[in-house]
């Protein structure tokens, strides 16, 4: 499946940017908590209370997080947040270079979704066989994947 959008659109005519804001960093606490529970961890109160600071993208440090974070709950430590960001980085949710934001699809509603931003704000969504496809076949034009498969791109 692929879609095309404008990025300042919106899927339904009832939908506002905070409404649409806040299904999306909904989405993105669920993806973070599942991959925290995979990895064995605890989903304290503490660190939903960081993730939602992070997901909220006002913080551009550790320093900034902790300063909210203890004004939700002052037990919250400057190393606990250290470690969630650590750890968030860690099982790939977060990148130190995107200043603490979490990024994803903002009008998808697949699981896998790859969107593709062009410099007029246009936006394809791309379902995950979509982007593959898509992958493979410009490496294969550019000679880089001879009779070979694309098993994983990393992108960082």
């Amino acid at each position: 499946m692929t879609k095309v959008i404008n990025k300042n659109s919106c899927t339904t005519n009832r939908c506002t940017k905070s409404d649409s804001k806040q299904r999306e960093n909904s989405v993105q606490r669920e993806r973070i908590v599942s991959k925290l529970r995979q990895q064995g961890l605890r989903i304290t109160k503490q660190r939903l209370i960081i993730i939602d600071i992070i997901l909220g993208g006002e913080c551009s440090c550790c320093k900034e997080i902790y300063y909210k974070a203890s004004k939700i709950d002052n037990k919250i430590g400057n190393s606990t947040v250290y470690r969630m960001v650590n750890l968030l980085e860690e099982i790939g949710e977060i990148n130190r270079g995107n200043i603490y934001k979490v990024e994803s699809c903002k009008n998808c509603n697949a699981k896998k979704c790859y969107c593709v931003e062009f410099d007029d704000d246009t936006i394809v969504e791309l379902s995950e066989s979509s982007w593959r496809h898509i992958v493979q076949v410009g490496l294969s034009i550019c000679g880089y994947s001879k009779d070979k498969k694309v098993v994983r791109v990393k992108i960082g």
